[in-house]
C-alpha cells in the first residue's frame, strides 16, 4: 500500500494518572538514532525520543498528558510518499519509524510537543534520501561500514571462520553438492559485480525466498565482494564431520556439536525486511506492543506452541500439575500424538504481543533453536531460558542470569527457577531490563546488515580462486514494478574490498 501523505501525526496514549503529572520540556527532552541521518539506508528507518521533564529528569513512564507530533516532509515535493509510526515503548522513550516509498532530494523531519519544536528539531537528511527500493549501491565498504556504525569485528564470525583457514571456491562448487545435495536442500550462491546468481539443490527449496530478499536488499546498499557460498535451507546445522576436510555451510541455527557458519535466523531477517509491510512482528513493533507496566503483568510463568519436541510435552504436562506456576498450552500438534488426558485441549494462537502480560517468558527448543527470543528479549519481561546446543548468531554475546535466567535441558530445574524469579521481584525486573536493553542495542535492522557483510567480507577474504557464475546458476533479479524509480547519484567506481 503507498500512503500519499504531506504530513502524519501520530499521538501517544496516555498509560497512567496522577494528580499533578511532570511536564514534558522541549528543550531538555532528547531525539537521536539512525533515522536521523539520510546515509543509513533500512527497509524502515527509525530513531528515538526520550522525555525529559522540565527538571531534567528522564521520564519512566508514558506522559500523561503531553504527546509528541511527528513530520516528515520533502519541501521539494508537493506529496511525501512516507508511512510514519509513532510507538510508545511505555518507559518514557518512544520509537518512531518510518518507510520510505519513494527516494527524494532530502527530508525534513519535524518532532513537535504542543506544536513547538523538540529537541534539535526540525532535522534536515541532506540527500539523496534513498528508499528501500532504490538500486544504489555504496561502492566504498569502508564508508558504508561507517555510515551503518558496524562494530569492526564480530566474534561470532571470527569462532566460525576458524574452522576454515582457506576456501576453495572451485572445490566446494564440486564437493558440497555431493554430500548434502541429495539429502538435504541447499543455495549456491555467486554474488559477482554485485549480482547475485544462485543454483538450488534438493526438492524443499522455498525458503530461498528468504535468502534471495536479503541479498537483492544488501546489494542495493553496498558493493558486495566477490564472494560463492552455500545456504543450508533446513533446520538443522549440517557440518559435524569430526575428520577433515570439513565444509563451509552457511546455517541459520549454529549448534556445538557441529561447524556450519551462523547467519541471522530468515525470520529476523525477513522480519526486518517487512517492517510497516507484511509482517506484523518485528524487532520495532515489538517495542511498541511490550504490555502492561511490570508490576502490573501476570505473576505466572507463559508458553504457547507447537509439540517440537519432548521437553514440549513435559512442559504443558508440568503447567496442568502447576497452574499457579505455569501457564502452558499448545496450539498445534504436529510430531506426536495429541493425548487430551494428558496435554489437554489444543487452544487457539494468541498475539505475540499478548505474551507480554505476562513476567515470565519459558523458552524451549522447538526442532533446533526457538526463533522467538529476539522478540522475547525485546519485551518487557524476563525469560526463563532451556539449556540447549543450538544458538542463533547473537546467543554468545548474553549472559545467564543478566540477560536471561537459565534451567537445566530436562526441566527438571524450572519449578524452582520460576519460584525463584517470583521470590527475587527486583532481580528479576532487571533481567528483563538488561534484556531489552541489549535487543535493542543489538539487533535492529543496521545490526543485521552489519553482520551479513562482515560475514561476507570477512569469508570472501579466505577465498584463494576467483568465485565463479556456475553452470546452471541464474542470476536474482531486482523487482520491476517499482512506482517510483529514483535516479542513484553516487559515484559508481570499483572498491576494493
Amino acid at each position: 500500500m503507498i500512503w500519499q501523505l504531506v504530513l502524519l501525526t501520530v499521538t501517544a496514549a496516555p498509560l497512567c494518572c496522577s494528580d499533578s503529572p511532570p511536564r514534558v520540556s522541549r528543550s531538555l527532552s532528547r531525539v537521536w538514532g539512525p533515522g536521523l541521518r539520510a546515509e543509513v539506508v533500512l527497509p524502515a528507518r527509525y530513531f528515538h525520543i526520550q522525555a525529559v521533564d522540565t527538571h531534567g529528569n528522564n521520564f519512566t513512564f508514558s506522559p500523561t498528558k503531553d504527546a509528541f507530533q511527528i513530520r516528515i516532509t520533502c519541501p521539494e515535493e508537493q506529496y511525501t510518499r512516507v508511512g510514519v509510526q509513532l510507538l510508545d515503548r511505555k518507559d518514557g522513550s518512544f520509537l518512531v519509524r518510518y518507510r520510505m516509498y519513494a527516494s527524494y532530494k532530502n527530508l525534513q523531519i519535524e518532532v513537535t510537543l504542543n506544536s513547538k519544536h523538540v529537541a534539535d528539531s526540525p532535522y534536515f537528511l541532506e540527500g539523496p534520501v534513498y528508499s528501500e527500493e532504490c538500486y544504489c549501491p555504496e561502492p566504498n565498504s569502508n564508508v558504508w561500514l561507517k555510515h551503518m556504525a558496524c562494530n569492526e569485528s564480530i566474534q561470532q564470525i571470527e569462532r566460525d571462520l576458524r574452522h576454515f583457514p582457506t576456501v576453495d571456491p572451485d572445490k566446494i562448487a564440486v564437493e558440497i553438492p555431493e554430500r548434502f545435495g541429495h539429502r538435504q536442500s541447499l543455495c549456491h550462491y555467486t554474488i559477482k559485480d554485485n549480482k547475485v546468481y544462485i543454483k538450488t539443490y534438493g526438492e524443499h527449496v522455498g525458503f530461498r525466498i528468504f535468502m534471495d530478499s536479503f541479498l537483492l536488499s544488501l546489494t542495493s546498499k553496498v558493493k558486495v565482494p566477490a564472494v560463492e557460498f552455500f545456504v543450508n535451507l533446513g533446520d538443522w546445522p549440517l557440518e559435524k564431520r569430526k575428520t577433515q576436510p570439513i565444509h563451509p555451510i552457511f546455517s541459520w541455527c549454529g549448534s556445538t556439536d557441529t561447524k556450519d557458519i551462523v547467519m541471522p535466523t530468515y525470520d529476523l531477517t525477513d522480519s526486518m525486511l517487512e517492517t510497516m509491510g507484511r509482517v506484523s512482528l518485528d524487532m520495532t513493533s515489538v517495542q511498541g506492543n511490550t504490555g502492561p507496566r511490570w508490576e502490573e503483568k501476570n505473576n505466572t510463568a507463559f508458553w504457547r506452541g507447537r509439540d517440537s519436541c519432548k521437553e514440549r510435552l513435559e512442559l504443558v504436562k508440568m503447567s496442568r500439575q502447576h497452574p499457579d506456576l505455569i501457564d502452558a498450552a499448545f496450539t498445534h500438534f504436529f510430531f506426536f500424538k495429541h493425548d487430551e488426558r494428558l496435554y489437554g485441549p489444543i487452544v487457539q494462537p494468541i498475539s505475540f504481543f499478548n505474551f507480554f502480560k505476562y513476567k515470565y517468558q519459558i523458552l524451549i527448543d522447538g526442532t533446533v533453536a526457538a526463533y522467538r527470543m529476539p522478540y522475547l528479549l525485546a519485551g518487557n519481561s524476563v525469560i526463563l531460558k532451556q539449556d540447549s546446543i543450538y544458538y542463533e548468531h547473537f546467543y554468545s554475546e548474553l549472559q545467564p542470569w543478566k540477560h536471561y535466567v537459565p534451567f537445566k535441558k530436562d526441566l527438571s530445574d524450572l519449578l524452582e527457577k520460576i519460584q525463584w524469579v517470583k521470590d527475587h521481584d527486583n532481580e528479576a525486573k532487571k533481567i528483563a531490563q538488561a534484556g531489552q536493553e541489549f535487543a535493542r542495542n543489538n539487533l535492529m535492522g543496521e545490526h543485521i546488515f552489519c553482520y551479513y557483510f562482515k560475514l561476507f567480507q570477512a569469508y570472501a577474504k579466505l577465498q584463494v580462486s576467483e568465485p565463479k557464475i556456475r553452470e546452471g546458476m541464474e542470476i536474482v533479479k531486482h523487482s520491476s514494478d517499482n512506482l517510483f524509480p529514483c535516479k542513484c547519484h553516487r559515484d559508481m567506481v570499483k572498491d576494493e574490498l
